[in-house]
């Protein structure tokens, strides 16, 4: 598929949509974390622990991807063990180690609310040539990288 004509775009512009893109995510995903009777950061950990899939993260993995203290991520853990969202494993090459399993019956409640969301990307998507949608992955991967280098160096919770 050939990518359609596109009006032109300044660097500014494309930031002030980027700077109204987040913005809605963000109101979004407060939205959302209510729906499923989370906090946003409760909700931002539990997408880390299914995004690990069978690699199962450490507490520490998540403290990290958060932006949190390991005594903070102990608090959402246990919010998330209260809830029904993640379970606790023991390392198996670590015993002083535990590893964090998201509940399958948790992933399907908030693949549910995301999946409407997700299908709609996806047609979205659709208006775009795959070397556009190289360009988009390429700019979003970079640009998070950005972003958490820039968090790394700027926002330190130690």
């Amino acid at each position: 598929m050939q990518g359609k004509p596109r009006p032109a775009a300044t660097p500014e512009q494309a930031l002030s949509a980027m700077d109204h893109l987040i913005a809605t995510h963000l109101v979004g995903q407060h939205e959302i974390a209510q729906q499923v009777g989370l906090s946003v950061t409760d909700l931002t950990c539990f997408a880390y622990v299914i995004e690990a899939g069978e690699n199962l993260p450490t507490a520490g993995d998540l403290a990290a991807r958060v932006h949190v203290t390991t005594g903070a991520v102990t608090g959402i853990l246990n919010r998330l063990e209260r809830a029904g969202y993640i379970t606790r494993r023991p390392d198996p090459t670590d015993r002083r180690r535990i590893r964090v399993a998201a509940q399958p019956d948790a992933v399907a409640r908030v693949r549910e609310v995301y999946e409407p969301y997700y299908a709609r990307l996806t047609e979205l998507f659709a208006n775009y040539s795959s070397d556009e949608i190289a360009v988009l992955n390429d700019w979003f991967t970079r640009a998070s990288a950005l972003a958490a280098d820039y968090l790394e160096e700027h926002c330190r919770t130690d």
